[in-house]
Parts: C-alpha cells; sequence; structure tokens
C-alpha cells in the first residue's frame, strides 16, 4: 500500500509546531528520521557486537579472562539487539492505509524508538575497549601438586613448625635442612598449598634455585605471578621493579626451593625484614649451614621412622597384608632405604609385582653394594637408586635393557630441574644408536618412548604438566652423574661456563649449557677421540644476536661424534673436517655459516633439525638433500625473518628424497603436494599450506603414522598433537584427506562447506580414532553423524574425547538416526555455542541393541557448556525405558548460558546419578522453570530409600532466570557437605531450591551442616524459600535458609564456620537474619556481609552472635528501611537466652576495615560505644542518607562523664557523613576521638551535628561535642573537608 504523504502547508506547520510545542508531538512529525536514526544505530551495534564477539573469541583462545566490563557490555548489547528486533520487525510489518497514517500506532512505535535510540547510543559510545581480555593471573603453588606427601611423624613436626614460625613476630625467613631425598621439597609445596588453601598470604610463590640459578628467569617466573611487566633490562633494574612491586602486596610467602649456598634475596628484588614484614621466606636446603649464614629459623626433616617407612614402601610397591613370607623379606629391602622417602619410592617401584626370589636377589645385591655408600655426597640413597637402575634389565634381554639404561643416563646430560623434551631425547637416542635392529624412524620413536615409560613407572623419572616432556629429580640426576664418573660411558655436565673447564679425552658425553659468549680460553681445537655426544648451548641472553662464537676447527679430532646438540652458537662450517659418523645435527636459534658446502661430509646424518636457525641459502642445503640426508629433515624455521611467508624449494626437489621418512616444514612452504607421491618411505609429515596448494582431483594425500597439517591462514603450533590436521576456509572437496581421516586424532574444521555430517560423508568409518573435533562456522553440516541408511551397527566417535562446537547454523543434532555402537563413550568435554537451529542435543530415543549393552552413555562426560542456542528444548530427551543406559556419573562441571527455550534441564534419573557434580551454573534462561524436575512423559520414581543429589556440589549460581521456580523439585538433597558457594540473583519466581521431605519410612531427609564459603541471595521472590521442610526438623546440624521471616532457623547448635562471604539481597519478609537465643551460632571464618533490600530486618546481630565475628572485614548495608540497630542493645536480649550475662563477654571486631551503611531510614546508632576501642583495624566509615540517625557511636549504658575520656581510631583514612538529618553526635558527649591516619573527611548536610573536627600541631584530626578554635593544618592531608552544621559551615573545602 502507499505511505500517507502529508501536503505541503502540513509539513510547515508541523515544522513550526515542533519548534514550539511540547517534545511529543516529534513522535508524530518526526517519524521518519526517528526510524532511519534507529535502523542506522541498531545496525552499528550488531556490526561493533559481532566484532567485539571476535575479540572475545580470539581472547579466549589464548586463555585469557574477559575483562567485567566486556562481558557486561556484551550482555547489554545481546539484550537490546533481542529487544528491538520486535520494534525492527514492527516497522517492517505495519503500513499505513492510503492517504490516513495510523496516528496512534506511529505514535506509540516512535515513541518506543526514540526511547531506546539513546540506550544503543550510550552502547556504541563504550564499546571501544583498548582490550578486551587479560592473561589468566598465576597461582603459583595452586598448579603444584603435593599428593605424594608422607604425613610422617617428622613431616608433621616439621610442618607445624614451619606454620608456627610464619605466624611468629620478628621471623621473616625459615630454613628447612635435611639430607637428599628426605622430602623437603614435597613439604615445602605442602605448605605453600595450605597457606593458599587457608588464605593466609595474599600470594605464595614458588621457585627452584639450584646449584647454577638463572637470575632472570626466576625474576620472570615471580613477576608472572604479580602481573608484572618489565621496563629495565638489567637484572638490577628488574630487581628494583620487582621489589617495589612486591612491596605493594600485603602479606607474600616466598618459597625458594634447593638453594646450595648462602645468597642475597635482594639481587632478585624480594623485600622482607625491614623492607616488607609481610613477607615470609622458605627456603629448603641440604646444608644446614646454609640456613645458618642466612640466619634462618631452622627447621630439620628426619627421616622416616621405621613404621612409617613400611608402610610407605607397602604402598608403592603394592604389597597385601596376607602375604607374611613375602611382606618378611620386604620389610628387609624397605629397611635397606634408611627411610629415606625418595629411596623408598623407587626401590618400592622397581620390585612391584617381583616373585619371593626376586625380592630375595634384591636383599643380596644390597649386601654386595656396600660400597657405594657415600654419605656426603648422596648419603642412602645412593644403593637404592643403583638396585632401582639395575632391575631396568630384568626380565628383559641384555641389549634392550642397556638402551633403556642409557635413556635414563641421556637424561642426566639436561641442566638440573629442566623438563626434557621428549623429541630431543628420540633425535638423541637414534643418534647414538638405541634400537639398533628396529630400522625405521617410527619404530624407533615407539621404542624410546616406551623405554621413557618404563623409567617414570620405575620412579627414575617424573611427569610433567606436558605431555611432551619429561623431568630428572636433583637427587636422581645426581646418581646418574655418579654413575658416569667412571667406566665405559663417561660423561660430564657442566652449567653456566665461564672459562672452559679442565677436561681430558675419556668422555663419551659432554654437555656445556649456558658458555658465556666471552668464555676464557675456549679452544680452537680439542681432542676427544671417544665422544659420541655433545651438546653446546650459549648463554640465555635477552639480545639474540649475542652467541657463543665457535671455530670449525673445534671439531676436528671428534671423528666418533654421533650426535651435536648447538643452541645460541654461531660457527663457520668452512672447512669442517668429515664428521663420518654424525648421525643427528639439531640447531636452535643458531647462525651457521658456509653451511651448505659442508653437508657432504656427513655420511651418517639420518636427523637434520634446524629450528629458528639463520643460515645462508636454504635452498643450496635442499638441493643437498638428496645426496646425504637418508631419513629425517626439519627444514629452517624463519625466526629472524618474521616478514617472510615460507621457504621456496625448487620444483622437483622434495620428489627426489626418495628415503625420507619424515619431512617437518614449520613455516608455509611451497611444496607442490604431488611430490608426495615419490616419497613411498614417508611415514610423519609437518606442513602448512594455503588453500590452492590442494589439487582438486586425482590426489590422495598418502598414508602416514603422524602428521600435523594446517592448511590456511590462522596458524595454531600444538607440540602434544600426534595425528592432527586443521582446515579453514576451505569449500572443496575434502578427498585430498581420506587417507588420514581414519586415524586422525585432532580435527579441526573451521568454515568448511559442501558437508553435511562427518560420518559418513567425511569418514565411512567413523573417525575412531579421533580425541578432539572442533567445528566451527561450517554452515552445511547438520549433524555428527547420520545413521539413516544402515542399521545402526557402526561404530562412530567412540575416542572421542572433546568436542567444541560453535557458530553452526545448520546444526540439528549429534545424530540423526539409530545411535550408533560406542558413541561418544569416552566423551569429556562437550561445549555448543551459538547454533540457532539446534533443538537437542542428546537424542536416546533410537538405540542398538548393542548399544544398549554396553557402558552408560554420557558416563564420562565431566565438563558440559551450552551458550546461546536460541531454540534448545532438551539438552537430553531419554525414554523411561532407556534410563539405565544414560549416566552423568562423572560430569563434574555444568555451564549453560541464554538458552531461552529452556524449561528443565536434568531428569531426576540423570540428576540422581551426577554424584560428582562439582560447579553449576545457569544464567539468563527466560522460560526454566526447573533444573531437576519431572517432563511430561518421565514416571514418577519411587524409591524405599533416601535419593542423595550431589554429593560434591562446591558451587551453585543461578542467575537472571525469571520463570524459574525449582531448582530440585520431586527429587531430594542430603548431604551438600561440600558446598563452598551458593549464589542466586534475578529469579523473581523462585520457590524452591533444596527439597527435603520423608521418604516412604517416614525417616527425615534433611540438609547437613552448610560448608558454604559464600551465601549470596538476591531478588528471589516475596515469601519463597532456599530450603523447604514440611516436617519437624529434629535431626542434628540441620538448616533451613529461605525468605521468611528468619533467613536461618537453627537446630542442635548449628555452626556455619566455613562461611566466608554472606549476600543477602531483596528479601523482602526477612525480620530476623538468625536467632541463637536458644542455640550457640558461630560465623568465625566470616570476613564479608552485605544486606540490601531486607526491608523488614529489624537488627544484624546479638552480642553473643557479633561475638564470633573475629574474621569480618567488610561489612556493607543498604536499603535496609526498618533497621534501628546494627546489634541487639542488652535489655532487648531475651531473658530465655542460654548466651548467659553478655555483658561479662567483651565484644570484638578486630579485623572489621570497611564499614558501609546508607539508606536505613530508621536507624538510631550504629554501633555500641563499648566497641570503639575493639575496631583496631577500621580504615572506611561511610554512613549516607540515613534519616533518623542521630549518634554514629552511643554509650549503651547512661553514665555521667566526669572527664572527658579519648576515642582514638588509629587507623580510619576515610570518613564520611553525608545527608544525615537526624545526627547530632559522632561520639558520646564528653568524648573526644582522635583520628591520627585521616586522609579524608567528609562531611555534608548534616544541620544537626554539634560535633567540631580540626586539626592539631601533628596534623593529627580531632572531633569533639565542644567547640574548639582550629589550629593551622596543612592542607595536603585532605581530600575534602566539609563542615556543615547548624552555626553554619566551620571549614570550606580544600584540595
Amino acid at each position: 500500500m502507499a505511505e500517507y504523504v502529508a501536503p505541503p502547508a502540513v509539513e510547515i506547520v508541523a515544522d513550526q509546531a515542533k519548534e514550539y510545542a511540547s517534545p511529543y508531538l516529534r513522535y508524530f512529525f518526526r517519524y521518519g528520521e526517528i526510524v532511519e536514526d534507529f535502523k542506522n544505530q541498531r545496525e552499528a551495534l550488531e556490526l561493533k557486537k559481532e566484532r567485539v564477539d571476535t575479540r572475545v573469541d580470539e581472547a579466549k583462545s589464548q586463555n585469557e579472562l574477559i575483562h567485567k566490563d566486556v562481558d557486561n557490555w556484551l550482555t547489554s548489547a545481546k539484550k537490546e539487539l533481542k529487544e528491538t528486533q520486535n520494534l525492527k520487525d514492527e516497522i517492517d510489518r505495519v503500513k499505513c492505509f492510503k492517504w490516513c497514517p495510523k496516528w496512534g500506532w506511529r505514535y506509540s512505535l516512535s515513541k518506543k524508538l526514540a526511547e531506546k535510540i539513546p540506550i544503543i547510543s550510550k552502547l556504541l559510545e563504550t564499546s571501544n575497549f583498548a582490550q578486551v581480555g587479560y592473561h589468566r593471573p598465576l597461582q603459583g603453588i595452586e598448579f603444584i601438586t603435593s599428593t605424594d606427601f608422607m604425613d610422617s611423624e617428622s613431616s608433621k613436626s616439621a610442618f607445624n613448625q614451619i606454620m608456627e614460625a610464619i605466624n611468629a613476630k620478628g621471623v621473616n625467613m625459615i630454613g628447612l635442612h635435611g639430607m637428599p631425598g628426605v622430602g623437603k621439597t614435597t613439604l615445602a609445596k605442602e605448605v605453600g598449598k595450605h597457606a593458599r588453601e587457608q588464605k593466609l598470604f595474599d600470594k605464595v610463590v614458588m621457585f627452584t634455585m639450584s646449584q647454577n640459578p638463572n637470575i632472570r628467569t626466576i625474576q620472570d617466573k615471580i613477576a608472572e605471578m604479580f602481573g608484572l611487566n618489565f621496563h629495565t633490562n638489567t637484572e638490577e633494574g628488574r630487581a628494583e621493579e620487582l621489589f617495589r612491586s612486591m612491596q605493594g602486596v600485603n602479606k607474600i610467602l616466598v618459597i625458594v626451593d634447593d638453594l646450595w649456598e648462602e645468597f642475597k634475596m635482594e639481587s632478585i628484588g624480594i623485600p622482607f625484614g625491614d623492607e616488607h614484614e609481610g613477607c615470609k621466606i622458605l627456603l629448603t636446603t641440604r646444608r644446614q649451614q646454609v640456613c645458618t649464614k642466612m640466619n634462618c629459623k631452622e627447621i630439620q626433616l628426619g627421616i622416616l621412622s621405621e613404621d612409617e617407612a613400611w608402610v610407605l614402601f607397602r604402598h608403592k610397591a603394592g604389597l597385601e597384608d596376607d602375604c607374611s613370607t613375602l611382606n618378611d623379606v620386604a620389610k628387609e629391602v624397605a629397611a635397606q632405604c634408611k627411610g629415606l622417602p625418595l629411596a623408598i619410592v623407587v626401590v618400592a617401584k622397581a620390585l612391584k609385582g617381583e616373585s619371593l626370589n626376586g625380592w630375595r636377589d634384591a636383599i643380596q645385591i644390597f649386601k654386595d653394594s656396600t660400597h657405594l655408600y657415600d654419605e656426603e655426597v648422596l648419603g642412602g640413597v645412593l644403593e637404592p637408586l643403583k638396585l632401582s637402575y639395575d632391575y631396568l634389565k630384568k626380565g628383559i634381554n641384555q641389549m634392550t635393557g642397556n638402551h633403556i639404561q642409557m635413556c635414563f643416563l641421556l637424561c642426566s646430560l639436561f641442566p638440573e630441574d629442566e623438563e626434557i623434551f621428549i623429541e630431543i631425547l628420540i633425535m638423541c637416542g637414534i643418534g647414538v644408536g638405541l634400537f639398533p635392529n628396529v630400522y625405521s624412524i617410527e619404530d624407533k620413536r615407539k621404542k624410546i618412548v616406551e623405554a621413557l615409560k618404563k623409567l617414570k613407572k620405575s620412579g627414575l623419572l617424573l611427569e610433567t604438566d606436558g605431555a611432551d616432556t619429561i623431568r630428572i629429580h636433583d637427587v636422581i640426576r645426581d646418581f646418574a652423574h655418579w654413575l658416569t664418573s667412571t667406566g665405559e660411558n663417561r660423561f660430564m655436565v657442566k652449567d653456566t661456563l665461564k672459562e672452559w673447564p679442565h677436561m681430558d679425552e675419556s668422555y663419551t658425553a659432554i654437555a656445556l649449557w649456558n658458555c658465556s659468549s666471552i668464555i676464557k680460553i675456549f679452544p680452537d681445537k680439542v681432542e676427544f677421540s671417544k665422544l659420541k655426544t655433545l651438546f653446546l648451548v650459549g648463554e640465555r641472553k635477552r639480545k639474540r644476536d649475542d652467541f657463543l662464537v665457535v671455530f670449525g676447527t673445534f671439531f676436528e679430532e671428534m671423528k666418533a661424534l654421533q650426535v651435536l646438540l648447538l643452541q645460541r652458537v654461531s660457527f663457520s662450517l668452512k672447512g669442517l673436517p668429515s664428521l663420518p659418523n654424525l648421525k643427528t645435527l639439531w640447531c636452535y636459534n643458531c647462525m651457521l655459516k658456509n653451511f651448505s658446502s659442508s653437508l657432504t661430509n656427513m655420511r651418517s646424518l639420518e636427523i637434520l633439525s634446524l629450528t629458528g636457525t639463520e643460515i645462508d641459502n636454504v635452498v643450496e642445503i635442499a638441493e643437498e638433500l638428496p645426496n646425504m640426508v637418508s631419513r629425517h629433515i626439519i627444514p629452517k624455521y624463519f625466526y629472524y625473518s618474521p616478514t617472510d611467508e615460507g621457504i621456496n624449494f625448487p620444483p622437483g626437489l622434495v620428489s627426489r628424497l626418495t628415503s625420507l621418512e619424515e619431512l617437518h616444514v614449520v613455516p608455509k612452504i611451497n611444496l607442490n603436494l604431488l611430490e608426495l607421491k615419490s616419497l613411498s618411505r614417508l611415514t610423519a609429515l609437518s606442513l602448512r599450506l594455503s588453500t590452492n596448494q590442494i589439487p582438486l582431483e586425482d590426489f590422495v594425500l598418502p598414508k602416514l603414522q603422524r602428521y600435523s597439517i594446517v592448511v590456511g591462514e590462522n596458524y595454531r603450533f600444538n607440540r602434544e598433537a600426534f595425528r592432527r590436521l586443521d582446515i579453514q576456509d576451505f569449500s572443496s572437496s575434502l578427498s585430498a584427506f581420506n587417507n588420514l581421516f581414519c586415524n586422525v586424532e585432532e580435527l579441526n574444521l573451521r568454515n568448511v562447506g559442501g558437508q553435511k555430517n562427518i560420518v559418513p560423508s567425511i569418514d565411512e568409518m567413523g573417525v575412531n580414532e579421533l580425541t578432539s573435533l572442533q567445528l566451527k562456522s561450517c554452515n552445511d553440516m547438520e549433524f555428527l553423524i547420520d545413521t539413516k541408511n544402515d542399521q545402526g551397527s557402526t561404530v562412530a566417535f567412540s575416542n572421542l574425547v572433546e568436542l567444541n562446537i560453535e557458530s553452526m547454523v545448520s546444526l540439528k543434532g549429534l545424530c540423526n538416526g539409530v545411535s550408533p555402537t560406542r558413541f561418544l563413550q569416552n566423551l569429556k568435554q562437550l561445549i555448543i555455542k551459538d547454533c540457532e537451529e539446534l533443538e537437542v542435543i542428546f537424542q536416546i530415543d533410537k538405540l542398538s541393541e548393542k548399544m544398549k549393552r554396553q557402558t552408560p552413555l554420557l558416563s564420562n562426560l565431566t565438563i558440559l557448556s551450552l551458550h546461546s542456542l536460541p531454540k534448545l528444548k532438551r539438552i537430553w530427551e531419554v525414554k523411561p525405558s532407556h534410563r539405565a543406559i544414560a549416566s552423568l556419573q562423572s560430569l563434574k562441571v555444568v555451564s549453560i548460558e541464554s538458552c531461552d527455550n529452556l524449561k528443565t534441564i536434568f531428569s531426576p534419573c540423570l540428576a540422581l546419578s551426577m554424584l560428582h557434580l562439582q560447579e553449576l551454573d545457569i544464567r539468563y534462561i527466560d522460560r526454566l522453570e526447573q533444573v531437576i524436575g519431572f517432563g511430561e512423559e518421565d514416571e514418577i520414581i519411587e524409591n524405599d530409600s533416601p535419593l542423595c543429589c550431589w554429593p560434591k556440589l562446591r558451587i551453585l549460581r543461578i542467575e537472571v532466570c525469571p520463570n524459574l521456580k525449582y531448582v530440585c523439585a520431586n527429587t531430594w538433597t542430603q548431604g551438600l557437605q561440600s558446598l563452598e558457594s551458593v549464589y542466586i540473583r534475578g529469579c523473581s519466581q523462585l520457590i524452591q531450591v533444596f527439597n527435603m521431605e520423608q521418604n516412604n519410612h517416614g525417616q527425615d531427609i534433611v540438609l547437613p551442616e552448610l560448608g558454604s564459603q559464600e551465601l549470596v541471595l538476591s531478588n528471589v521472590g516475596n515469601s519463597h524459600q532456599l530450603c523447604n521442610t514440611d516436617v519437624p526438623i529434629l535431626n542434628e546440624g540441620c538448616i533451613v535458609v529461605g525468605n521468611h521471616e528468619e533467613v536461618f532457623q537453627v537446630q542442635d547448635g548449628y555452626s556455619f564456620s566455613r562461611i566466608k562471604i554472606l549476600e543477602l539481597r531483596n528479601l523482602f519478609e526477612v525480620r530476623v537474619i538468625w536467632n541463637d537465643f536458644a542455640q550457640i551460632v558461630t560465623l568465625e571464618n566470616l570476613t564479608t556481609l552485605t544486606l540490601s533490600g531486607c526491608n523488614k530486618l529489624r537488627y544484624i546481630f546479638s552480642p553473643m552472635m557479633a561475638r564470633s565475628l573475629s574474621h569480618l572485614v567488610d561489612l556493607f548495608i543498604e536499603w535496609c528501611e526498618e533497621i534501628e540497630r546494627l546489634i541487639l542493645a542488652k535489655d532487648q536480649v531475651s531473658s530465655s537466652s542460654s548466651n548467659g550475662d553478655t555483658s561479662l563477654q567483651p565484644m570484638s571486631f578486630p579485623n572489621l576495615t570497611q564499614i558501609v551503611v546508607t539508606n536505613c531510614k530508621n536507624l538510631n546508632s550504629l554501633f555500641p560505644f563499648g566497641f570503639v576501642p575493639v575496631l583496631p583495624k577500621l580504615e572506611t566509615l561511610i554512613v549516607t542518607r540515613n534519616s533518623k540517625l542521630e549518634q554514629v557511636f552511643q554509650l549503651e549504658d547512661e553514665v555521667e562523664v566526669v572527664v572527658e575520656e579519648e576515642m582514638k581510631f588509629d587507623k580510619l583514612n576515610l570518613l564520611s557523613l553525608e545527608e544525615l538529618p537526624g545526627l547530632i553526635h559522632f561520639c558520646p558527649k564528653g568524648y573526644h576521638s582522635v583520628f591520627p591516619a585521616m586522609i579524608e573527611l567528609k562531611v555534608r548536610d548534616c544541620p544537626k551535628l554539634t560535633t567540631d573536627f580540626f586539626i592539631d600541631s601533628q596534623e593529627f584530626v580531632h572531633c569533639k561535642t565542644k567547640v574548639y578554635i582550629l589550629q593551622p593544618f596543612n592542607p595536603t592531608l585532605f581530600y575534602v573537608i566539609i563542615i556543615n552544621t547548624i552555626e553554619g559551615i566551620t571549614c570550606k573545602i580544600f584540595n
């Protein structure tokens, strides 16, 4: 229809009217402008939100935390776009009728649009975020496990002494000493872990010194913990920056592990003593004299007693109580370990599973090895370690045993406490000739990895956080050095070398680490005729062009050399003599000159690794490769040439490398993939390609055992990935990768078109080796698997562990048809985000017969995260007959947000299987009515025994679910003893969270002690409850929490001792928080109490309750209109109270630091005067808009003061008294208050106030109820001083 057009005369009148008439007329006459403005603003907001979303995704992929204001902005933007979508639709949908406009509609719509425009404009104005995220702050000791801690008498004694010293005044350095292997490091970790868990310190930092500490590395680690970015480069400058940064943190525990000699902590930048009384240092050392020299509080960690040693030994060896003969022999072996935990663990693991004769042989070995005992070097640990080392040959052939031992010895060549890359060990192991009867590189790799696993099981090597590294304990490393000090394999390892050491030619392996670039007497040539392995590493320095310079002649007399590892070394290979036996050459961050001309001298070279290394001409090197490299190549990674796009290999070059088994190229390469057809021996491949390098027809990549192939621009290197395929922005056929899909372990598809599913479109066999799958913006994909055309016998996704799905606009579900056998049976993590068509995730109504008999579906799922799924109606659709084949027994973390169509989340049968749930986070689900409840088709569950839900739940968080009525409807909660945090906000219809009823036998099902550290209730309705009961509560320790007259109804002396944060908001029916007249209730660990909008609350604490708040730090009270006083007066305490005579017990808030009380219109006074002397730490006191407040501090008993008395607030630096029309006194008549630390004082709109504030000659602020003459004052002392009394303004505002 045509739109109405106003005639010109009307427009003229309208324009004049717009200037003078009510602003509401603009809704009529400027409708078109308003609509256009609205559309432009809304479109701009959509685009801006997309950009912010992209930046947030990028930040999250870098493990960053998102700033709260960014999160809030995105939530607001999403809310506005959702709300204004209807308005946009209305503009497009409604039209005017011929010449007559719909004036009522136009006015209404125009007004709505006009009201939205400034809101959208404000969002656009505030959308320019410099950064959307920040690096997750390291927690230090939190990432260090101490599960091996042996709770022995010695360790308990040492632990208690350490904790006592930590808490003692005047002790700033504690030294823990003991022999090697006794457990000093483990105990120190346990102390740090305990200190963090108990929040004894603001920061806990741990680092290892070792014999040759790297100060810069230590400084970097500490700075990372404190979020410090250094602005200077010298060690001294960095130390000063770190010193100042640490001084800004109140309480710090620094754990310095493995200190070998006296050391000045100031050289690192650690303040302590007079410079920082809150910084405590715990150091561990083998040498007691180190503790003495450093004036430590000395604590010794002794060995285990005989009984303790046997308990640990038996546990590690897996011995049972019922085999007395074996245990008798094993006790003799355990006794030989001398009570050293390290020796016990190593020997017990070595002998685990041995026969009786094997244990007897071990006894004999100990008896024959007494000459190994050396108290000064390794104490009693040598013999047991030698036994474990010898047992590496047990049960296998001599050659294999020797090679496993050599793997162990190779690990000792690396620096102390270094995390050793397994790939480098593999290169070295192949180079020295391990497992010669295995011919392929891949098979040798497997053998060496198996050897390393055996060494870890034996206790000789340690696990690390990464799957690609291992570590060796410093004591075991010392033992390896002892082994290689004599005999056939002689090793030398030196760290931080500043001058050339004396060495003879008998060494077979030499490792020189951190060699100074100005090393003294660096030889031009050395004679090492037996040397097989050489590690030569330059000094760690900031400047990457500062290399250790070595002449080519240096290697002339190393004819036996098999492995050469170079790092931060610059040398010319011109004239390099023949190295006929060199098999492995590994260069990292080196500078090599004349390199290509020397390659022909290395006739046996099998492994060439050039990473981050600057060389003359990579093409020349590549052209030499067909003539000399038989197996393994890792060509150059241009570390020094970041502008280079990649490597340009001459056409036909790669196809001539017919013996090549592994090809790894880190940067982009111009390789024609068709050349790979000539490499029949190729088993491993790493490439980064562009999409146009994939041949469109008649090409398939070869079958490979290991690969990491990236197609696209966004390169993400994953060292741990074994078989990885990453394809981005690709719309052609994926047939080139068909040979890889059958064994791929990590598959990432981003913006890949043309595929409706993974199985069978991409792989018909079911991708059963796949462990990680990430899908993003694959707009044609509808399901992971489609089984409509088969009989459900397919095995698919049986090993998938991680599944991440994002922005899949066509995704309808995970499986279409009958679920295949073992489908998702190993899935641990599921994350789905922004899939607008997804309605059901797990549809468990079509199952094959095999699947019904297998492990329950979803039984391994531990993390579930669902975000922005607008059409999602059900997460799981389980028929009653299929309940037994689905279980959430491993689920730990659930996060669901913005899934507006969900009405319920868990059925009772699934909820009752969630015995390990720890975190439940539900946000912004508009239609959600029940978290646990019955669906329409579910059957009622009958059970004679109490049903227990979520015994390990720690965190419950529910936000903005306006229709939520129940969390646990028709199920019962028993336990919840692990609960630490309850946060419920914006659930205005909430009726019940926890249900407590009787079962069929009339037994009470109750909620025992709430172990919560945080309890927050906000906007949870008018008369609804957190925990409901319909039966008398008689059980000990029972609690009811709800929004009725009493928040906490307590039976039998219940203690809330674990609650640290309590926040109650908008509980409109509450009159009493807790009634403890007849019970003893404590909140001894409460640190923060927030009350807001509790309109009927009359008081907060009884005197008895107040006395339990010794740890309270922050007190916030606002909008509690009926509250008359914070602490109940003594004359109001019931005579039936069991608390006794409260006047005999002094009240104290020794840690209360901040008090904020606002908008409490019936409040008469804050504290009885008796509290003032016991507010020693009060720093901030803000009292505003409390219209009936007459006194801040009031005498509880009216006593006439004859002699003026003093009230001193030693630490109060901010006092604000504003808009208090009834305030007469700050302190009682006859009292004089002193504020020596006052910085900011605000007194405004207090017309009845008779108290004067003034400054004395010492710049102390005073206040009295009499008028005094003001003394001169320092104007810089105050930010604001306003005194507005009935006599007028006494002081002006000072800057």
